[in-house]
């Protein structure tokens, strides 16, 4: 029997993304329009340009994808798409195509919680992946720690209290003067600077699992504004590195706890600031010195895309999980069991 094709959709910020997977975990295409070039001229998202140009690439960006896997609309058997968490109007987009899509296939619409999507990432990254793993969320907008123990069941361990980490990046690189998207400018920067040299707080170190990075944050904008005033040098490298190992040193210590608590072995690693270079051997060090199995998304499906919805969507209709044609955009969607 042939495997079903899923078309996947995701605009619940500033890419605009399409996929097409076959059965659970082949990928036959993955297309991504970003409008990062668009946005950096502000320092960040500018909610209605993002809109306005989802409206413009999302037909493009599909016929593209599904060029791209040699297939037609006639041969899809279902659509996934995300419906939030995100920026209402940018959701509204995908969502009101994918819905137009279904019904005129007349082909099943499975809404997908974006959170979600990162996480299924990994089964799209490591073939032989399976629950239960505890999964470390961090992307621009959250940072989690979730117990995942079936492809259906999600226990939310933790969460951020304020600002998510990869938002800290970018706020930070934004007072250090460097371009948007903050969090890759720190990370290559980070890599010329000591990351000891000076002691920025880790906030909640030892208050279960919830995260939080506004205090980080402000500490390092008094750092600056005191050299600045005394007219002191600032080593923008040692800022970078420094304010790096203390997001990284909090994320690790949280992640190899609970993997403690909870009995699993396996940690996966999903989400935007998956892509940090530090990140990702600092968690590969720690798991392997504890004998824990360590899995992060390839490059490509770190970033906001439609693969890992596809994924995820596939498996929630395997478990007859699908929405109605009146879905709507949830922005404040949370981690939820289904």
């Amino acid at each position: 029997m042939k495997d079903i094709l899923t078309l996947g959709i995701e605009s619940s910020c500033d890419e605009t993304a399409a996929a097409v997977l076959s059965g659970g975990r082949t990928l036959l295409s993955n297309i991504i329009s970003t409008q990062t070039p668009v946005h950096r001229k502000y320092g960040g998202v500018v909610p209605e340009i993002a809109s306005r140009k989802h409206i413009v690439n999302i037909m493009p960006v599909i016929d593209e994808a599904l060029a791209a896997a040699n297939v037609t609309l006639k041969d899809i058997g279902q659509i996934a798409v995300t419906y939030g968490p995100g920026l209402q109007g940018a959701l509204l987009v995908g969502l009101s195509a994918a819905k137009a899509l279904a019904f005129s296939l007349d082909v099943p619409l499975i809404g997908v919680n974006h959170l979600e999507g990162h996480i299924f990432a990994n089964f799209l990254s490591e073939e032989n992946l399976e629950p239960p793993f505890i999964a470390l969320v961090v992307s621009g907008g959250h940072t989690s720690l979730v117990k995942v123990s079936d492809y259906n069941k999600f226990s939310l361990m933790g969460e951020t209290r304020d600002d998510a980490a990869g938002e800290a990046f970018d706020k930070v690189a934004r007072v250090m003067g460097l371009k948007y998207p903050g969090g890759p400018e720190i990370d290559k920067l980070a890599k010329e600077g000591n990351p000891f040299a000076i002691d920025f707080p880790k906030a909640l170190r030892n208050e279960g699992y919830d995260f939080s990075f506004s205090g980080l944050k402000s500490a390092v904008l008094n750092y600056l504004n005191t050299k600045k005033l005394k007219k002191e040098e600032v080593n923008n490298a040692d800022v970078a590195a420094s304010f790096q190992e203390a997001v990284i040193e909090i994320l690790t210590e949280k992640a190899m706890s609970a993997l403690n608590s909870s009995n699993l072995n396996t940690l996966v690693l999903a989400g935007g600031v998956a892509a940090n270079s530090a990140l990702g051997q600092k968690l590969k060090t720690e798991s392997k010195k504890r004998n824990y199995r360590y899995v992060s998304p390839k490059p490509a499906l770190c970033t906001d895309n439609a693969a890992m919805i596809a994924c995820r969507g596939y498996y929630q209709a395997q478990a007859g999980i699908v929405s109605d044609l009146y879905l709507n955009a949830e922005p404040g969607l949370v981690l939820k069991d289904l």
